[in-house]
C-alpha cells in the first residue's frame, strides 16, 4: 500500500466533472459539477409502535430536531455518540430514510434534490456491498456497465475503471476476491467514484480498518474532495492524523447540533466557552466527551458543583448537556455567519416532502440489467459450485437408495402400489429439495435494496436475472438427476415419451413448491417465518395423498384440500403418466391372473378411476395447468414483496 506522500496519477480526476461524456449538466435529473448541500430546519420523526398484538400503542418519536447546514465540495465529517444521530442525520441527507417523517428542506445548489438523488449521488455504506464471490474489478466492472449510460463506449468505461483502481491501489489486486475487511472497503468507495457523481455519502469508513489503511482512504477521499466533489460521512472517533484532513466538523447528539463549521475552529470554539482541554489530548475525543456529557464538559466554574451532582440519573445530565450546547451553539457567531450563507440558499422556496423523493431511475436499458445480473449470478452459482457439487450427491444416493429398494419392478397387477410407492417417494423428494429456494432473495437482500436504491437496476430485472441465473439451473439439475436414476433402476415405464413426461412433471413440481418457498423468503420480514411452517404444509399436504396407498380416499370428504396441495397436482400427474394404457393381467399369463384377485383389477383405468384420478386427456393436463398457475401465483407473490420490500428499507 502506498503512502499518502506518494505521487498518485489520477488523470480523470483532473478533469472537470462536467467534461465526463455521457452527462448532461443543464439536467438536474442528472447533475454534475460541483455541488452545495444545505439543509435547512431539518427535523426526523419516527412511529414507534409497542405492546401486544391488536393492543399496540403508537407514538412519534423526534429523533432529529431543527438541525441547519452546509456542506461544500471538501471534507464534511458529522460525528457524535453513539445514539444514532449522525447515521440518521447521513441517511437524510443522502434521502435513504422514509421521507414521510421528513420536515424542513435539503437544497442542492439552492435547488430542491432531484427525485432520483439517491441514483445521481454515490453511497457507501458500512457493511460494504460488494459480491465477494467477485473479483475486485468485476465488482467495479459491475457497477460501471450499469451506473454508465449506454453512451460512453466500452473503451471509456474500461480506462475509467483502471483509473479508478490505480486510484484507490487496486491495480495490483484487481484480481483478487475482497475478502478482507481493507480491502471490501477500497472496492465500495472505487464502485462508487466510477461514476463521478458530484456527491459521495459514506457510513462510518474507517470501521474495523487498521490506522494504515484508514488514512491511505483518506489520503484518496482528500485528493477526490480538491477536485470538486462534495464527501459527506459520518465517523466513530477517528485519530487526529485523520481529522486534520476534515474541512467542515459537524457534531450531533441527541437530535441537536452542537457544532457545525470549519473543523479545525472546533477547538478553539470550545476552549472559549470554558471547556477544559489537555493539550496531550486528541481533540476528537474531547469534542465527543463534552457532547456525550463527560468530565471534559463541566466549565471550570461549575467543578464545585460536579461532586454534588455526579450522582445524578446519567441520562437527565446528558439531556441538560445536550441542551445547553445546542443552545450555546445557536446564540454563536458560528451561527450567525452559517445563517448568512443559508438564508440567501432557501429564499422564498416552499420544499414540500412528496413521494417523487423515492423515484428510482436507471441509465441503462431493461435488457442490458437482465445480462449483467444474469451473468454475475451464474458466477456466483459457479464460485458455489462445491455446494451443488454436494447436492447432486445427496441427490444421486438418495436416487439410488429409492430405486434399489424397488429394483427392477414387474409388470403384473401386484406391483401397482409399489410404483405408486416410488412415485409418491419422488413427489415428497422433490418438494422437500425446494424448501432451499427460500435464500435466494434472503441472503442478498441488503445488496438488492442498496443496488436498486442507488440506480443499478429495475426490480424486474433483478427479479428475472436471478431466478435464470440461480433457480431455474441447480433446480433442473437436481430434478433430471434424481427423476433419471429413479427412471433406470426401478424399471418404471420405459417408453420415450413416458420418460420426458416423468422429467417434465418433476421439474413442473419442484418449480411450483420453490415458489412457495421463494415468497416466504423475499418479504421484509422473511426471517421471522419458520422454515417449519413450510415443511408443516409439504408433510400435510403429502400425508393426504399418501392415504391413498392405503386405499383411504380422503381427499373425498375433504376434496377442497387438494386444491391448495402441490404434492397432490405432481402425485396425480405422475400416476397418471406411469399407468394409463397398461394392462398388468394379459391373458395369456395366467398366473399373474389368479394372484391379482383383491385390491386391484388388471387394467390400471380402474386403478386410476379408483384413486379418484380423472383419467381423460383434461383429466391429466390439468395437473400441470394447476401447478403452473401455483408457481405464476406465488412467483407474482415474491416480485410484489421485493416492490414493497424497496419502499420501507432504504440504502
Amino acid at each position: 500500500m502506498s503512502s499518502n506522500d506518494d505521487p498518485v496519477a489520477i488523470p480523470m480526476i483532473e478533469r472537470k466533472p462536467n467534461d465526463l461524456p455521457g452527462m448532461d449538466t443543464s439536467d438536474l435529473n442528472t447533475f454534475t459539477g460541483e455541488a452545495v448541500l444545505s439543509f435547512h430546519n431539518i427535523s426526523y420523526r419516527e412511529t414507534v409502535q409497542s405492546g401486544f398484538p391488536f393492543r399496540k400503542k403508537t407514538c412519534v418519536i423526534e429523533r432529529l430536531s431543527n438541525i441547519n447546514g452546509i456542506m461544500k465540495p471538501g471534507l464534511n465529517a458529522i460525528m457524535g455518540p453513539q445514539d444514532g444521530s449522525r447515521t440518521l442525520l447521513l441517511d437524510v441527507l443522502a434521502a435513504r430514510k422514509d421521507p414521510r417523517g421528513l420536515l424542513g428542506d435539503v437544497l442542492i445548489n439552492g435547488k430542491p434534490r432531484p427525485a432520483n438523488f439517491k441514483c445521481t449521488s454515490g453511497y457507501v455504506p458500512q457493511n460494504d456491498m460488494v459480491m465477494h464471490t467477485m473479483t475486485v474489478r468485476e465488482n467495479v466492472e459491475f457497477s460501471a456497465a450499469l451506473r454508465l449510460p449506454m453512451s460512453i463506449t466500452r473503451d471509456e468505461k474500461r480506462r475509467r475503471i483502471n483509473e479508478v483502481l490505480e486510484l484507490l491501489h487496486l491495480d495490483e489486486e484487481s484480481n483478487v476476491k475482497p475478502r478482507s475487511k481493507e480491502l471490501r472497503k477500497r472496492t465500495s468507495i472505487a464502485m462508487e467514484l466510477i461514476t463521478g457523481h458530484p456527491v459521495l455519502f459514506l457510513e462510518d469508513p474507517t470501521t474495523d480498518l487498521d490506522l494504515s489503511t484508514t488514512t491511505d482512504v483518506f489520503s484518496v477521499l482528500r485528493r477526490m474532495s480538491k477536485r470538486g466533489q462534495t464527501i459527506i460521512f459520518s465517523i466513530t472517533q477517528p485519530p487526529y492524523s485523520i481529522f486534520r484532513f476534515f474541512d467542515t466538523l459537524t457534531l450531533v447528539a441527541s437530535g441537536k447540533v452542537m457544532f457545525h463549521g470549519p473543523a479545525q475552529k472546533a477547538l478553539e470554539y470550545f476552549t472559549s466557552a470554558g471547556y477544559n482541554y489537555d493539550s496531550l489530548n486528541n481533540p476528537v475525543d474531547f469534542f465527543l466527551d463534552i457532547i456525550s456529557g463527560g468530565s471534559s464538559a463541566i466549565l471550570d466554574t461549575e467543578e464545585d458543583c460536579y461532586e454534588a451532582d455526579k450522582y445524578k440519573e446519567l441520562p437527565e445530565r446528558q439531556h441538560q448537556v445536550t441542551e445547553k450546547l445546542a443552545n450555546m451553539f445557536a446564540q454563536s457567531s458560528l451561527y450567525s455567519e452559517m445563517r448568512t450563507e443559508l438564508d440567501p440558499l432557501l429564499g422564498e422556496q416552499k420544499v414540500g416532502r412528496s413521494s417523487a423523493l423515492e423515484e428510482i431511475t436507471c441509465v441503462t436499458p431493461f435488457w442490458h440489467q437482465l445480462w449483467w445480473i444474469t451473468c454475475r449470478s451464474f458466477k456466483k452459482f459457479q464460485c458455489f459450485s462445491w455446494v451443488t457439487v454436494i447436492q447432486a450427491i445427496i441427490e444421486v444416493i438418495m436416487a439410488v437408495v429409492i430405486g434399489t429398494i424397488f429394483y427392477f419392478l414387474q409388470d403384473d397387477c401386484t406391483e401397482v402400489q409399489r410404483r405408486t410407492a416410488v412415485l409418491y417417494l419422488l413427489t415428497g423428494f422433490e418438494c422437500f429439495t425446494s424448501l432451499s429456494a427460500r435464500e435466494l432473495f434472503m441472503n442478498d437482500r441488503d445488496h438488492f435494496l442498496h443496488e436498486h436504491t442507488s440506480g443499478y437496476y429495475s426490480v424486474s430485472s433483478y427479479f428475472l436475472g436471478k431466478l435464470l441465473a440461480e433457480l431455474v439451473p441447480r433446480r433442473l439439475l437436481q430434478s433430471i438427476i434424481l427423476t433419471v436414476i429413479i427412471f433406470i433402476i426401478s424399471g418404471i415405464r420405459r417408453d420415450v415419451k413416458g420418460f420426458f413426461t416423468m422429467i417434465f412433471t418433476a421439474t413442473m413440481l419442484v418449480y411450483s413448491a420453490s415458489s412457495v418457498s421463494l415468497s416466504l423468503g423475499a418479504g421484509e420480514n422473511a426471517a421471522a417465518i419458520p422454515t417449519y411452517l413450510i415443511i408443516n404444509y409439504i408433510m400435510f399436504m403429502l400425508f393426504t395423498s399418501g392415504l391413498s396407498l392405503y386405499h383411504i380416499n380422503f381427499m373425498y370428504d375433504l376434496s377442497w384440500i387438494q386444491y391448495f396441495s402441490i404434492p397432490h397436482y405432481g402425485f396425480s400427474a405422475l400416476q397418471h403418466n406411469e399407468f394409463l394404457g397398461q394392462n398388468f393381467c394379459p391373458e395369456h399369463k395366467t398366473a399373474e391372473i389368479s394372484r391379482c384377485q383383491g385390491y386391484v383389477i388388471c387394467t390400471t383405468e380402474e386403478y386410476l378411476a379408483n384413486q379418484g384420478i380423472d383419467i381423460s386427456s383434461w383429466g391429466f393436463w390439468k395437473n400441470y395447468v394447476a401447478l403452473g398457475c401455483i408457481m405464476i401465483i406465488f412467483l407474482s407473490i415474491t416480485y410484489v414483496q421485493l416492490l414493497s420490500l424497496k419502499k420501507k428499507r432504504y440504502f
